[in-house]
Formats: C-alpha cells, sequence, structure tokens
C-alpha cells in the first residue's frame, strides 16, 4: 500500500476515487508524485531467540535434553505487507548422543505366543545395542489386544477368564495395558515383560489404533520426554479403525484424550477407533515417530498406511520375532536420517515456501523442498522458508504459527504482524474542520468519516445518498447513466470504478473518460509514444497521429545521396512514399524495372537457382539478399500489372541455354526472384531421324523414278495400241461365209413337242 499524504485535490484528477491515491510507487511518481510525499512501508524481519546448533562428540559427557539445540533460529517476527515476502534461513544439525525414548507395544492375543518368548530380554539386548548410539536411552512397554465387547471378544464368563481353547491357561481380554512407563533399567523391562501373559480374541483384526492413541496423548503415564521419540509397533494381524466399532454398537468417535486408569486403558466400551488422520495428528503433535514390526503376510497392508504417516517406518518381523533389534536399528537409522519440515495452520491468505539445500549440494523446491535425506549425524543441512501475505487479515492482529521437523521436539516460532496501515494514520486529526465541519478524521491527506457520513470531504450523509436530486448532477446532457455506468453517484459527484490494472482508471465529471481506450499501434496504447487522456493520445515530441505511429523525424528517409527520399518521394511518419512509380523501397532507391537489372542478377540467379556461373562457390554470401521463387513454366511467370513493378528477364549460360525469370521489391521492401526451373537449350542432331530421312528419301525418290518409268511405259502402250486400232479400222476385211466350213451343231426338232 503506497499513500500520498497531500489534499486529495492537488492529486486526484476530477472524478478519481480516493483510493487512487494508493499505486504502485513507479506510477505514482509518472503522475507528478514527489518521493517526499510518498509513504512506502516496507516488510521486516527480527529474530528473538538465535541459539546455535549444538557441537557435541559423544564422549564429552551427558547434556540435558533442553541442553541440546538441532534447530535454528528458535524465535523470530516477521511483518509482512501483502504481496511482499519475507524469506529466512533455518539450520538443522543432527546432534551426536541424543537421548532416545522407545515404547514396545505389542499385540498378546493368542497367534503371538511365540514372539512373547523372544521379547522378554529385549529390555537389556536393546541397551546394549542402542549404547552404540546413544548414552541416554529408555525403554518401556505396552500390550493390546481388543475392545471387551462383542462380537470382538467372546462375553461368556469362562471366555472372560481364559479366552484360549483347551488347556491353554491365558490372561483375561482387555484393550490396552500400560505394563511399563519408559526406563532407563533393561533388566527391568525383562522382568516385567516376562510376567506378561498371552490373551485371546475372536476376529483378525485387532484394536492396535486405541493403544496408539493413548500412547501418544498419556505423555505423563508413558514417561515421554522432549527427545527422540519412538513406537515400535508389534504384530501379526490388521487393524481396526474408525467406523468399526459399529460392530459393537460404539458409535461415538473416538475423542483423542487420556483414559487410562490403574495403566489400563478404561473407554474401549465407549469411544470408536480413532481414524488415521486422527493418529496422524496425535503423533505428529508429540512428535512419535512409528516402527511397524510386522510379519511378511500383512506387510502391503502397513506399507500403505506408512504412506499416510509421515516419518514412519515398516520393518518384515520373522514369524517369532528373534529379529526385533536388528529391525529396530535399522528402521530408527532411516528415519533419523531424514528431516521433514511442516508447520502449523496458516493464517488465512498467508502462504509459505520451502527450498532446501541438503548434502552433497543437493537442492530441492515446492514439496522436496521441505525435506533433505540421507543426513548422517553431524551433518548440517538448511532451508529457505519464504512467507507471504496476499492479504491482510480481517482482524489485522498478530498470528502465531509453528515450523518443526517431524519427529523432532524442536521448533521455530513466528510471530506474524500485518502492515494493514500507513504511519500517518498515527497522526489523523480527529473532527477536522476539513472534512466537512468536523464530520471525519483528516488523515494521510484525506478524509475518514464517521459514522453515517459519506463523500469525498464528508459532506453528506448515508440517507442523502440515493435522493433523486444528487443523482441528477451525476447524469451527463440528462441522459439515463449514472456517472456513465463507470461509477457511483456518492454525494452528487461521480466516484469513478476501480480497474483490475492499477494502471487503468477511468476519470471526469461523470467517469466519462479513461486513459486505456486511446487508439493502439503496434499493439500499444498510444504506439507507446503518448500517454492517454480522456481516450486521446498526447503524443510526445517528434511524434504525431491519432496512436502517435507518426515519425516526424526524417533521418530514416535519407537515402544513400542524402537526400529525403532519393529524390523521388516524400517523408511520411518516417517512411518514403515514392513519386516515381519506378522506385521503391524505404529510401526510393530500388528501381526493379531500370535497365541494367537482369545483368546485375544474372549470377546469383543463376547460382541459386541451377547451382551454376561465377558465383556458384561464393552464392550463399553474395547471393541471400532476395528470395527465390521457383516455378515450372513461363506461364508462371507474374505477369505486368499487379501492386508493384517488375521486370521480365532472358539471360544465356555458358552452355547458350536461355533462363528466364522476373525481378521485383515488392511492397514489404522484400526483392523476390520468380525463375523457371528448366533451362532453354539448343538441342543438338538427332542421327536416327537423320538416317531414316536419308534412307526414307533414297527409297521415295526410287519409288517415285519407277513410278515415273511405269507412267511412260503405260502412256506409250496406249499410244501403240491406239494407233493399232486406227489402223485396223482402216483395214478392208470379206466378211461372207467359208461355203466349206460346216457347223459342228445339229439341231433336231420333236414334231410331236407343243412348247407345254
Amino acid at each position: 500500500m503506497i499513500l500520498i499524504p497531500p489534499l486529495s485535490q492537488e492529486f486526484l484528477k476530477q472524478g478519481e476515487a480516493t483510493s487512487t491515491r494508493c499505486d504502485e510507487l513507479e506510477s505514482l511518481r509518472k503522475r507528478g508524485c514527489s518521493s517526499a510525499k510518498v509513504e512506502n512501508p516496507r516488510g521486516s524481519q527480527l529474530v528473538l531467540k538465535n541459539k546455535a546448533v549444538t557441537n557435541r562428540n559423544k564422549g564429552e559427557g551427558k547434556l540435558r535434553p533442553e541442553d541440546i539445540t538441532q534447530i535454528q533460529p528458535q524465535k523470530l517476527t516477521l511483518s509482512l505487507r501483502s504481496g511482499e515476502p519475507q524469506s529466512f534461513n533455518l539450520k538443522f544439525k543432527r546432534a551426536e548422543d541424543y537421548p532416545i525414548d522407545l515404547y514396545y507395544l505389542m499385540d498378546l492375543s493368542y497367534s503371538m505366543k511365540d514372539d512373547l518368548e523372544n521379547v522378554k530380554n529385549l529390555g537389556t539386548q536393546l541397551m546394549v545395542e542402542m549404547s552404540k548410539i546413544t548414552s541416554d536411552f529408555r525403554i518401556g512397554f505396552g500390550s493390546f489386544v481388543e475392545k471387551t465387547v462383542m462380537p470382538y471378544i467372546s462375553t461368556t464368563p469362562a471366555k472372560l477368564l481364559n479366552p484360549c481353547t483347551g488347556d491353554q491357561n491365558c490372561t483375561s481380554p482387555f484393550s490396552y495395558k500400560n505394563v511399563l512407563k519408559l526406563t532407563s533399567n533393561g533388566q527391568e523391562f525383562n522382568t516385567l515383560v516376562g510376567q506378561q501373559q498371552i490373551s485371546g480374541n475372536l476376529d483378525s483384526p485387532e484394536g492396535g489404533f486405541d493403544a496408539i492413541m493413548q500412547v501418544a496423548v498419556c505423555g505423563e503415564h508413558i514417561g515421554w520426554r522432549n527427545v527422540t521419540r519412538l513406537l515400535v509397533f508389534s504384530t501379526d494381524a490388521g487393524f481396526h479403525f474408525a467406523g468399526d466399532g459399529k460392530l459393537g454398537g460404539i458409535v461415538l468417535p473416538n475423542d483423542g484424550k487420556c483414559h487410562l486408569e490403574n495403566n489400563m486403558y478404561t473407554m474401549s466400551h465407549y469411544y470408536d477407533y480413532p481414524s488415521i488422520a486422527h493418529l496422524v495428528q496425535k503423533l505428529s503433535d508429540n512428535n512419535i515417530q512409528t516402527i511397524f514390526a510386522i510379519t511378511e503376510e500383512f506387510q502391503p497392508v502397513y506399507m500403505e498406511l506408512k504412506n499416510l504417516i509421515p516419518k514412519s517406518a515398516v520393518g518384515t518381523l520373522s514369524a517369532n520375532s528373534s529379529n526385533v533389534i536388528n529391525l529396530i536399528i535399522d528402521a530408527y537409522n532411516s528415519l533419523s536420517s531424514e528431516v521433514i519440515l511442516e508447520n502449523s495452520k496458516l493464517p488465512e491468505g498467508v502462504t509459505i515456501m520451502y527450498q532446501s539445500r541438503c548434502k552433497n549440494g543437493l537442492t530441492g523446491e515446492g514439496e522436496m523442498g521441505r525435506k533433505c535425506s540421507n543426513i548422517s549425524i553431524g551433518d548440517e543441512v538448511s532451508f529457505t522458508i519464504s512467507i507471504t501475505a496476499k492479504q491482510c487479515p480481517k482482524m489485522g492482529k498478530p498470528e502465531s504459527i509453528k515450523i518443526k521437523p517431524l519427529g523432532f521436539n524442536e521448533e521455530v516460532e513466528i510471530t506474524l504482524n500485518f502492515i494493514c496501515e500507513c504511519d500517518c494514520h498515527k497522526d489523523g486529526i480527529e473532527n477536522s474542520e476539513i472534512c466537512h465541519n468536523g464530520n471525519g478524521t483528516y488523515e494521510c491527506g484525506t478524509c475518514r468519516c464517521n459514522e453515517g457520513r459519506i463523500g469525498r470531504q464528508c459532506e453528506c450523509s448515508t440517507n442523502e445518498v440515493t435522493s433523486e436530486d444528487l443523482d441528477k448532477s451525476c447524469r451527463k446532457d440528462n441522459g439515463t447513466d449514472i456517472c456513465s455506468n463507470n461509477g457511483d453517484c456518492v454525494c452528487g459527484a461521480c466516484e469513478c470504478k476501480k480497474r483490475e490494472s492499477p494502471e487503468e482508471r477511468y476519470s471526469g465529471m461523470f467517469c466519462e473518460c479513461d486513459n486505456f481506450n486511446c487508439d493502439r499501434s503496434n499493439n500499444k496504447l498510444c504506439g507507446g509514444h503518448g500517454r492517454c487522456e480522456c481516450r486521446v493520445c498526447i503524443c510526445e515530441a517528434n511524434w504525431t497521429g491519432s496512436a502517435c505511429d507518426c515519425s516526424l523525424d526524417t533521418t530514416t528517409c535519407l537515402a544513400s545521396n542524402k537526400q529525403i527520399c532519393n529524390g523521388r518521394g516524400t517523408c511520411e511518419c518516417g517512411t518514403c512514399k515514392c513519386t516515381d512509380p519506378k522506385f521503391q523501397g524505404p529510401t526510393c532507391e530500388i528501381c526493379p524495372t531500370c535497365p541494367g537489372v537482369c545483368e546485375q542478377h544474372k549470377e546469383c540467379v543463376q547460382c541459386r537457382a541451377f547451382g551454376t556461373g561465377e558465383k556458384k562457390d561464393t552464392c550463399e554470401r553474395d547471393c541471400s539478399y532476395f528470395n527465390l521463387i521457383k516455378v515450372k513454366d513461363r506461364d508462371k511467370l507474374p505477369q505486368p500489372g499487379q501492386a508493384f513493378p517488375l521486370m521480365h528477364c532472358k539471360e544465356r549460360d555458358a552452355n547458350d541455354c536461355w533462363f528466364y525469370y522476373t525481378y521485383a521489391v515488392n511492397n514489404k521492401t522484400e526483392k523476390e526472384v520468380h525463375v523457371v526451373e528448366t533451362l532453354d537449350c539448343p538441342a543438338g542432331p538427332d542421327i536416327i531421324p537423320i538416317v531414316a530421312g536419308v534412307v526414307a528419301g533414297i527409297v521415295l525418290i526410287g519409288l517415285a523414278l519407277l513410278l515415273i518409268w511405269k507412267l511412260l511405259m503405260i502412256i506409250h502402250d496406249r499410244r501403240e495400241f491406239a494407233k493399232f486400232e486406227k489402223e485396223k479400222m482402216n483395214a478392208k476385211w470379206d466378211t461372207g461365209e467359208n461355203p466349206i466350213y460346216k457347223s459342228a451343231v445339229t439341231t433336231v426338232v420333236n414334231p410331236k413337242y407343243e412348247g407345254k
């Protein structure tokens, strides 16, 4: 928030709301507000407790748990301004020889009979092994079976005394029993565990969740210290959870409180099993890390449970629990080698970001920024934590949050103060005469009106705001729109609405003006060369036009001969308008149709289109100044009459082949060359047609001579025959019959034949 102290009228334009005085620093400066008149409160941070992390070795003697520090700093205060993040660094270092409390919670249903025998000597053995890790170790023991109601157990009198069958002697069923409070006496652990007896129940899942809840919340009974707290949960079966109590008529949700009397859980018949989420909350609140020692059969179930419970581990328990010590050691090493930060519930509008810097230079952000893995004893890792307030809380009161590593008792306490007002509010003048005869408090250069008053100077009462007479003065030209639909009528004057963008605003007596609806050029308001006032561009020097896109500078129009537009055009808005249609380009120096253009570009066209010519070796360097477009034939070349002039060219190469192209400069001042992709080369003699022609000519001539000879012979024969006929006609022959000739044919007539 940035406020300017001088009276509103000195800064605000007509129609602008008082809130317009709050703006970005740069925007205020552009509007003429001097730095001396700007209040710009910034966020800050103050470290209140910054005890260094502990550096000690195991052999240096014991320290009280409260004297060991693994996280730094421990307490600080942040002053948050809306939208401005505050960041600080947090160190974490695993301390050498850190005390450990371990509570062994065991299922004592009948199926765990052989496991109990192996646990009886666990105390002293575990003491020996854990002494390699810490010199301050305590161990406790508890057991569980099931809720003592049907159908989880048999409620017949005999089964209540001995739930086992046959000659097995078992103890009465119970929900949870705290057998041994945390102690450093391993022999006492062995003695008390050795006195335990197996019990029994009916169904397969057990009531372990009831027991875990009591172990977590009954700190005084269990004896938890503010050290590393480990809970080993050993069973060979599944678990009941919230809702399963309905089978026994138990519907009241678990209250998450301690109900131990004489170290026995007394409310199992009254409260339902806790939910997984409820357990997660209580385990986290009490810094308890859980180790599930489970038989192989139920590994998948408890692996899913582990994914829901942070800082928990699952180990495979042998059939008779003989490997329980190694399981505990491995699980502890796995849990203690990872640090995961969590924070308490954040106030509304506050966000938090983590960035981790772990071993070997590894970094993480987002959710991965909350944790570091593979941390050994003595390793130091750090986190950068950034807290941002998106808004001021409704009450504006300080809030407190806590950040801690899961499973550890140490935490960072952070007090959040919110900057919601400027310092000048403290110097406000109540009932000031400036605020219409004392109807408001004059602070930070404006009036904060008393209840029931409104207006820039508190000049109106609230019951007058909606009157018709006041609204009339907010309508331009007696129209129907109040404040041009861009504002509200307050006390007979328009108070313009605010825009989402702080740079955009309405103004004017009727909010008819704005500074964002002017003409644009290149997608910039007023071309980026002016400011918008009441929808009109006010251009900077050397710029003009409705969008301030017309430059008055003529340097861009100077040709190489220092003439404006080469003497063949006029300079308009920094661009040449060529008056001679032959010339083109930004300075009217390009002439696509002038003589010599074809010869000038011949070599480059050759090398780019056909890879030949004198410039074929330097083509890429010398001939990239035009765009080459290939066409199939001459008909596809651009023809005269288009928007820009072009030149048709016909040139011959070294092989006497012709190639055709056009050269032009388009409207974007780009040089374009269209070239026919095939060369027009003279064809060489074709031998076969020539030989065939000669042979055909000889044959045809022979045939022609033969025909002529034949024709002459025919003419000669006809003449001889005609001559013979003529002589024949002239001959005189005797046509009488030869008296000696006698016909060889004799004709005989039948006298009887009547011709019928």
